[in-house]
């Protein structure tokens, strides 16, 4: 084993030069015009890249494996209440969910976004066959899917045909949640039979008035919205 002349740390006997100073090595056991062995390889290898045809294949055969797969433990094997729906309602909403990102990239977002929310839809009304009613899909889990479907499609819209910032980010944001929120108690309230008035989503849509009516100040004032972006670093 050597050592460079100049800070003295200790060298591998295949080094030209010290990886601390860049000191010129010279070896005596090893001649410049003698071949050396690296101790790491100079090429680098790289994995071929998995096409996104062959990935949504397999991911289609395992979704429809695991759910034929668990239909047919439940009519031969564990008869009785029909489970096997609540899987094959999670691999169609897992299929949907990856269709754009892995099978056809080119789908429009605000129709993915809809395929999304349907197949939400179609899993929860797979589940109305383990109840002993379907009246909570109708009157209050589908409105919910439909109301939540709606308010991403319009936040979508909104992030991408209007100015898009951190600042209007969070101003589309706490607006839609109030919504959603006063949304979600009336319907609520309705399913349950009890007068339609807001109680806990007032105190959201209080919060939310004050924070959107703050970003709305922040981000029509020039030199404010700069002091506050220069401020936060975004």
């Amino acid at each position: 084993m050597s050592y460079c002349v100049n800070c003295g740390v200790e060298l591998e006997s295949s080094l030209k030069e010290c990886p601390l100073c860049n000191t010129p090595v010279i070896n005596p056991a090893h001649p410049a015009e003698e071949p050396v062995s690296r101790p790491y390889p100079a090429s680098k290898g790289q994995v071929e890249v998995v096409k996104r045809k062959d990935l949504g294949i397999l991911l289609s055969v395992v979704l429809s494996a695991t759910s034929i797969t668990c239909l047919l433990l439940n009519l031969l094997v564990f008869q009785g209440a029909l489970w096997s729906f609540l899987v094959i309602g999670v691999c169609i909403c897992l299929f949907f969910f990856a269709f754009p990102a892995v099978i056809y990239t080119k789908t429009p977002i605000y129709l993915s976004l809809f395929i999304d929310g349907v197949s939400v839809g179609v899993y929860l009304y797979l589940i109305t066959y383990l109840t002993a009613s379907s009246r909570w899909f109708f009157h209050l889990g589908l409105p919910i899917v439909i109301t939540v479907t709606l308010l991403i499609e319009l936040f979508t819209l909104l992030c991408r045909k209007l100015p898009f910032s951190i600042l209007t980010t969070s101003l589309y944001l706490f607006i839609e949640v109030p919504i959603l929120c006063v949304s979600l108690e009336l319907l609520i309230r309705r399913f349950c039979g009890d007068p339609l008035h807001i109680t806990w989503s007032a105190v959201v849509l209080t919060v939310c008035t004050i924070i959107d009516i703050t970003l709305i100040t922040i981000i029509t004032k020039k030199r404010l919205r700069n002091e506050v972006s220069r401020r936060l670093h975004f």
